[in-house]
């Protein structure tokens, strides 16, 4: 009985430290490797593996060593670690800021460690893109994208999710300026690549998270997401973000997929959102304080949905009294 209250209570005073709380709210979502939790909640390698060894050994988290890295998650379900650290999570208060955060960073992490391990990847390098990972019909939508921007120079153009930048080398010609944006400093890698050897000088692309991007308000004329909200933890916080840097009559275009039913989707490639219905979109859009427009489908394995949106022009100032 004394050895079991002596476990309870070293168990708890490791669990009453704030960071060792958000990481067992992210271990509840899965197991990470220690750079993974690193990445995630912007400490040192050292002190977090600090958190994760005291966790480890209060029964709180279990470590599993897979080559050279260890992954931490939750214990097995039903041992007394399980059972304390799932009762202490209960209470933790919905809606707080920081582990919000947390958890868009988490979900920024799974898609990024789904991506990077398909073998589609492996082979293409900068050829690859989801959309061909996923057997959809990459020429088709690219086409039904292009043909729903403006005929005219689309001036500045911001790409969310660029990923190996073949976006902004599609647009290339159409644009004055283009900036594409990713979490993954291995797809902005192979963009660069991209990008140098097809000479696009007006285009560049650099490391940011779409929950805080790094750049003013209304400075962008267009701004494009493809196949990147089903990875979003919170879609309305990214498009907020969106609307803040499109100027006013600037241009927003969605690209998605339709609801499925495909759970390899959401296992393999670690999609956050089994696809967006048009009134779930329009819902989102104009949540941000965006203008929905109309909405076309691209069929395929599974069906790509294209929204655009437009962020209200603004008013003309009233004229003087005379």
């Amino acid at each position: 009985m004394a050895r079991a209250m002596d476990d309870l209570l070293a168990a708890l005073r490791a669990i009453a430290e704030p960071t060792r709380l958000r990481i067992l709210a992210l271990a509840a979502r899965g197991p990470f490797c220690v750079s993974e939790f690193t990445e995630i909640l912007g400490q040192s390698q050292p002190r977090l593996s600090r958190h994760l060894r005291l966790l480890h050994e209060a029964g709180l988290l279990e470590r599993l060593r897979e080559g050279a890295n260890a992954w931490y998650g939750m214990p097995p379900e039903g041992s007394a670690g399980a059972m304390l650290a799932r009762a202490v999570l209960a209470h933790l208060p919905e809606g707080d800021a920081g582990l919000a955060g947390d958890a868009r960073q988490a979900a920024r992490v799974l898609a990024e460690r789904a991506r990077e391990a398909t073998e589609s990847f492996r082979r293409a390098g900068a050829e690859w893109d989801e959309m061909r990972a996923l057997g959809l019909p990459a020429e088709a939508v690219e086409a039904a994208l292009a043909g729903l921007l403006p005929r005219g120079g689309l001036g500045r153009l911001l790409d969310i999710g660029t990923g190996t930048g073949r976006l902004l080398e599609l647009l290339a010609p159409r644009i004055a300026a283009g900036l594409g944006v990713d979490a993954s400093r291995a797809m902005l890698a192979l963009a660069r690549a991209r990008l140098a050897r097809a000479g696009l000088s007006h285009c560049t692309v650099r490391l940011a998270d779409m929950y805080r991007l790094p750049l003013a308000d209304a400075s962008f004329d267009a701004v494009v997401m493809q196949m990147v909200l089903h990875h979003a933890e919170t879609p309305a916080a990214a498009l907020a973000e969106v609307a803040r840097v499109l100027r006013p009559g600037g241009l927003l275009i969605v690209v998605d997929l339709a609801p499925h039913a495909n759970a390899d989707c959401l296992q393999r490639l670690a999609h956050r959102w089994p696809g967006f219905a048009d009134g779930e979109m329009r819902r989102l859009l104009t949540g941000a304080g965006l203008t929905a427009g109309g909405a076309v489908a691209v069929p395929g394995p599974l069906t790509v949905r294209i929204w655009q949106a437009e962020r209200a022009a603004a008013e003309a100032p009233l004229a003087a009294v005379r």
